[in-house]
């Protein structure tokens, strides 16, 4: 399909617009995000249940990947992260920011805006009050690691007790220490380092954003482990999670059956018998508690799968 040159001026100018007002408007981030047909924020951004953020702490990291590859979303995984503490996930819904080199016109304008609407402190503060319980504070900070420390454990604090979250920054991040004693909080960063915040200003907020190789939208489920982390768009969160707990379901079966030497790993590894297809049934009827997937769930993804 032929996109009209009217059409991309069109939308450099509305792109343009955003980044200067820094929050996208509520119907262009509806625009975007159209595809999800749930509940949303006031200012637009997708609402993922609570419930399906909960079941997405328990999903395997790698069947969430493949699910969304084969979905056709191959831009959604960034990795080679420092964090603050390795045993604790960050998942939850996106809130984005984009930061930017600053320039004295430019930051004047913004911090005078800012103060006009009410807002408080430096830009990189601006993010941390729009958070709610299950945000994710997810940044682009183009990498930066001297003098580009988002936040510190002051900072830390503060997001963790609005969230009850981490953060997921393309920068780095100050006070190690300090946010390592944040019980229950991780950043995945590229880098800590001891500087300040200098010379760079908050362009964009909840806008989307890009993180590495990942392009990453307002209100996307975030998941996370030590590999790195995966952007899940609103609109596909239920479907993957689902379809998660299914393969995560069969490859719990598949490992106690090898464990006890029911089956060979050929047999486990390949299309599945009539047999095993059965004794996977009597194994799901055996563990009740396994899996929160009704059954009806369970015969759908059993009749679309091709073993």
């Amino acid at each position: 399909m032929k996109i009209k040159p009217a059409l991309v001026i069109v939308s450099l100018v509305i792109l343009t617009a955003n980044a200067l007002a820094q929050v996208m408007p509520k119907e262009e981030l509806v625009f975007l995000t159209s595809e999800w047909k749930g509940e949303r924020f006031a200012d637009g951004r997708p609402k993922v249940p609570d419930e399906i953020i909960e079941r997405a702490k328990h999903i395997g990291f790698e069947s969430a990947w493949t699910i969304l590859k084969g979905q056709g979303y191959n831009n959604q995984f960034e990795g080679g992260w420092k964090m603050v503490n390795d045993t604790v996930q960050v998942v939850g819904r996106v809130v984005t920011a984009q930061y930017m080199p600053s320039r004295p016109d430019v930051e004047a304008k913004i911090k005078e805006r800012g103060k006009n609407e009410g807002r408080k402190g430096n830009t990189n503060s601006w993010p941390i009050d729009v958070l709610q319980k299950g945000d994710v504070y997810v940044a682009d900070g183009m990498g930066k690691i001297q003098k580009g420390t988002l936040i510190g454990d002051n900072l830390g604090n503060a997001i963790y007790a609005k969230s009850g979250n981490g953060v997921i920054f393309d920068a780095s991040a100050r006070d190690l220490s300090g946010l390592s004693q944040i019980s229950g909080f991780n950043a995945y960063v590229r880098q800590f380092d001891p500087s300040y915040l200098e010379d760079e200003v908050l362009m964009g907020l909840n806008t989307p954003i890009r993180i590495g190789h990942a392009i990453v939208m307002p209100g996307d489920l975030v998941i996370s482990d030590r590999e790195g982390v995966l952007f899940i768009p609103a609109h596909l969160a239920e479907k993957v999670v689902f379809t998660a707990e299914f393969i995560d379901l069969r490859d719990l079966f598949g490992h106690e059956m090898l464990k006890k030497g029911v089956y060979s790993p050929g047999q486990i590894d390949s299309q599945w018998t009539d047999e095993i297809k059965n004794a996977f049934l009597k194994w799901l009827d055996e563990h009740p508690g396994s899996t929160k997937l009704t059954r009806a769930q369970l015969d759908e993804f059993m009749s679309k799968r091709t073993w």
